[in-house]
C-alpha cells in the first residue's frame, strides 16, 4: 500500500483544514504519497457528506479509485472515520486491513429542445414543477407506464441517496449492497380525480426509469444532489443505474444495521 498516491478532499471550514495537515504529515510519514492530481489510488473526504459528494463528482465517479470519509461534519452517513481514529486508519491502510465495498449511481440523459445532456448523481434526483406547481409526469418502466403522477414531484434515489432527502419523503431505506433505484412521488395527489401511487417502488437496477412532463408541465427544476437544472421544453429525463460503481473503503469493523440505529434511532 505504499507509495500509493492519496488525494485529500476537505471542506471549508477551519477544522477541517486542521485535520487534512494532521492526516497529511502522519500519510507522508507512513510512506503514502500525497498528490494533488486527481489520478490517485485514494481519496479521503475530509468534513461531512457533502464533502464526500464533492470528492467523487469533482473525480466523475472514478471506478478504478478509492474513497472514504473521514467525518468532521454533522451527520456523516457517508463519513465512516471518526477524527480521533485518524492513527487507528492509517495502520489499517498499511496492512490492508479493511473491505471494499461498491456504491452504484446514477446517470441521467435529460431530452430538452433536440438537446441531451448527461449527469450522474450519487444520491438522488428530483424533478418537479419550475414555479413549483402541482406537477404532471407520466412514470414509465422500460417504457411501459407505470403512473399519471400528478403532486409536487417525484424523487428517484440510490441506496446510497435512501437515507438522505428520500427517507425525509417517506421512502425506504435500501441496504447497502443492494442495487436498485427507488421511486418516491412527494406529496401525491390521490383521490376520485387523480389516482397516484402514494408509496415507493424499489426498481432492479436493469431497469430504465422515464419521466415525461405532460399536460400544464413543460418547465421543470431537477435537482440533482442538491444541484439545481431549471429546464423548458422538456421532453423527458431518462434514469439508470450505471454499470460502473465506485468503490469505498470499510473498516472491518463497519456494519450497516449498527450505522442505522446509531444515526436514526440514538
Amino acid at each position: 500500500m505504499k507509495n500509493m498516491k492519496i488525494k485529500l478532499f476537505e471542506s471549508s471550514s477551519e477544522d477541517s483544514s486542521f485535520i487534512k495537515d494532521i492526516i497529511s504529515s502522519l500519510l507522508i510519514e507512513s510512506g503514502f504519497y500525497i498528490t494533488e492530481s486527481n489520478k490517485f489510488d485514494i481519496g479521503i473526504a475530509i468534513g461531512g457528506d457533502g464533502t464526500f459528494l464533492h470528492m467523487v463528482m469533482e473525480t466523475d465517479f472514478n471506478p478504478n479509485s478509492l474513497f472514504i470519509g473521514i467525518n468532521n461534519g454533522t451527520l456523516g452517513f457517508l463519513q465512516e472515520i471518526k477524527p480521533n481514529e485518524i492513527k487507528k486508519f492509517i495502520k489499517n491502510l498499511e496492512k490492508k486491513k479493511y473491505k471494499i465495498e461498491e456504491l452504484s449511481f446514477e446517470e441521467i440523459l435529460v431530452t430538452h429542445n433536440g438537446k441531451k445532456d448527461k449527469y450522474k448523481s450519487l444520491n438522488e434526483v428530483v424533478v418537479r414543477e419550475k414555479d413549483l406547481k402541482t406537477a404532471y409526469f407520466d412514470v414509465l418502466i422500460d417504457n411501459e407506464l407505470l403512473e399519471n403522477f400528478v403532486g409536487d414531484g417525484v424523487m428517484v434515489s440510490t441506496p446510497t441517496g435512501s437515507t438522505s432527502y428520500n427517507l425525509s419523503g417517506g421512502g425506504a431505506i435500501i441496504y447497502n449492497g443492494i442495487h436498485a433505484l427507488e421511486i418516491t412521488p412527494l406529496a401525491p395527489i390521490n383521490n376520485y380525480v387523480y389516482r397516484t401511487l402514494t408509496n415507493s417502488i424499489i426498481i432492479p437496477d436493469f431497469k430504465t426509469i422515464n419521466i415525461v412532463p405532460v399536460k400544464r408541465t413543460k418547465s421543470v427544476n431537477l435537482f440533482i444532489d442538491g444541484r439545481l437544472y431549471t429546464y423548458s421544453s422538456l421532453d423527458k429525463i431518462e434514469m439508470n443505474l450505471a454499470k460502473d460503481k465506485i468503490k469505498v473503503i470499510r473498516m472491518n469493523e463497519y456494519d450497516y444495521t449498527k450505522i442505522i440505529n446509531n444515526k436514526f434511532l440514538k
